[in-house]
């Protein structure tokens, strides 16, 4: 959540396009993040020339020497970010306009890449060089802000203050799914090195962005120093779909600033005949769109053999099926109505989870944790998709605080269960005999089967109820007598002051 010092930069960011001629909320947040994009070039090719002196592998610098740009060579450290920032505001704009853009549209070799697909049509729309001086003068402020909070997902957050812009200015507003809970998400879930990672909903690829980094964390040995298998994290690993140009332009972006360099983004109605893609991926992490709904007549066919219905929610979990492969794995948010509704096409879908895949845990979420933009309540489905069955019981989790609070302001809070969450998981050997009073707890199959395939925790946990002992009841009529006493001598004393009063 971006508070204090930091939202008022970028209200004045965006009070500053306004005065300088451009309003349209999508076009201001389209040529901030191309600037943020370029200053961020410039971090990570520093950050990577650093790492490869540290491992002792080769690095060509993309801003080293001569960079040709059309038909003209030009030094590459004038296109860096800490190089032009200092220019007077009319130099500043000519070498943004006539190198660095131009520079960056062109930067990747591959022209069928998404990023080539998705910085094709970026045009630089800033009119003045005056609005481009303020602009980065203002950038700069921000990204030292941003620096001090190195500890917080601050870049996640600042993008999601952003995107709210777009809600408060009446267009389709989005928003993204809280980066801390993506990370759990990511933990419960493990991601390996020979893993190939898709989100067919990914908006600004959150999910995969956090993957790739839980992976440099995590494997950066084995991936980065094993050619093979860094081939296959550089261009081979991550996939991502979404309806929305600008938030693909703003995922490829994010991706490559990330050290990606060649993630396959592309724009497709995943739940559509488009969509053809089957038994082809082994993780999938997703957040699809919720209480959406559509013409069937565009949904796949095959989808909707799974589960018959114009609720995308249910839709986009028959689609996770039937995209992994058998082995393949799905940490995926979905509404609560999805584990307790009683439509044919709900309990469908969860038949389908239960009785052929293998159903690992329900996680329920609080309502608060997608505030100030949403209140719905949430929990996560994972599963394993197997074709064979294989549940026999489930684990269960009541979420009841993610460490923020559970208000439109989401402040930081003690209380975070994430921790114990992810532990918890990851030894549910341990699970087998906790009390249905716990945060955690297994339902074996054939309950949740008797139960016409409910998935909500309230229908299992059991409440602890402690008993209270009052006083005996003549103890209590006495005080109210006593009570009463003492009213009625109040009153005697009011009257008389008012009637001295008079």
């Amino acid at each position: 959540m971006v508070t204090g010092e930091l939202k008022n930069r970028i209200d004045s960011l965006w009070d500053a396009f306004a005065a300088g001629g451009l309003v349209n909320p999508l076009e201001v947040i389209e040529q901030i993040t191309y600037l943020m994009f370029i200053h961020d070039l410039d971090v990570s090719d520093n950050m990577r020339e650093k790492e490869s002196v540290m491992l002792g592998l080769p690095f060509q610098s993309i801003f080293a020497g001569q960079v040709t740009i059309g038909d003209r060579e030009v030094e590459g450290r004038l296109l860096k970010w800490s190089v032009f920032h200092d220019f007077p505001a009319q130099k500043m704009y000519s070498v943004m306009q006539e190198w660095v853009f131009p520079f960056i549209k062109n930067l990747h070799v591959d022209k069928n890449s998404a990023y080539s697909k998705y910085m094709d049509d970026a045009i630089f729309k800033l009119p003045t060089p005056l609005l481009l001086s303020k602009v980065v003068d203002s950038l700069d402020d921000i990204f030292n802000l941003m620096e001090k909070m190195k500890d917080v997902d601050i870049r996640g957050d600042v993008y999601e203050y952003l995107l709210s812009k777009i809600a408060q200015s009446g267009l389709n507003g989005q928003f993204r799914t809280p980066r801390h809970i993506i990370r759990m998400m990511v933990e419960l879930m493990e991601p390996s090195a020979e893993d190939v990672i898709c989100d067919p909903a990914c908006g600004t690829s959150g999910f995969l962005v956090t993957a790739g980094e839980y992976l440099k964390e995590k494997h950066k040995e084995e991936i980065f120093y094993d050619r093979q298998k860094k081939d296959h994290y550089m261009n081979h690993m991550f996939y991502g779909y979404d309806m929305d140009r600008t938030m693909l332009r703003i995922g490829a972006m994010n991706m490559m600033t990330h050290g990606v360099e060649n993630p396959f983004i592309e724009y497709r109605d995943s739940l559509s005949e488009q969509n053809s893609d089957r038994d082809k991926y082994s993780l999938i992490l997703a957040n699809p769109p919720f209480k959406g709904s559509l013409d069937a007549d565009a949904v796949s066919g095959d989808l909707l053999k799974i589960c018959k219905t114009k609720k995308t929610e249910l839709l986009f979990l028959a689609l996770f099926i039937r995209m992994m492969k058998v082995g393949g794995r799905c940490a995926c948010i979905v509404p609560d109505g999805v584990l307790f509704g009683a439509s044919k096409a709900h309990k469908d879908i969860r038949k389908e989870l239960l009785e052929n895949q293998r159903l690992e845990a329900v996680i329920s979420m609080p309502p608060g944790v997608f505030k100030p933009y949403a209140g719905v309540s949430t929990g996560i489905l994972i599963f394993i998709k197997t074709n064979h069955g294989g549940t026999d019981q489930v684990w269960f989790y009541d979420m009841q605080a993610d460490g923020l609070s559970l208000d439109d302001k989401r402040s930081p809070v003690n209380d975070n269960d994430i921790p114990d969450i992810i532990e918890r998981f990851h030894n549910r050997d341990k699970e087998l005999e906790r009390e249905r009073t716990e945060k955690s707890f297994f339902v074996p199959k054939e309950e949740i089967v008797g139960n016409d395939y409910d998935l909500s925790i309230n229908k299992y946990k059991k409440a602890e109820y402690v008993p209270i002992e009052y006083p005996p009841t003549e103890e209590i009529l006495d005080k109210i007598f006593e009570l009463d006493e003492k009213i009625g001598v109040e009153l005697q004393e009011l009257r008389k002051m008012l009637a001295e009063d008079a």
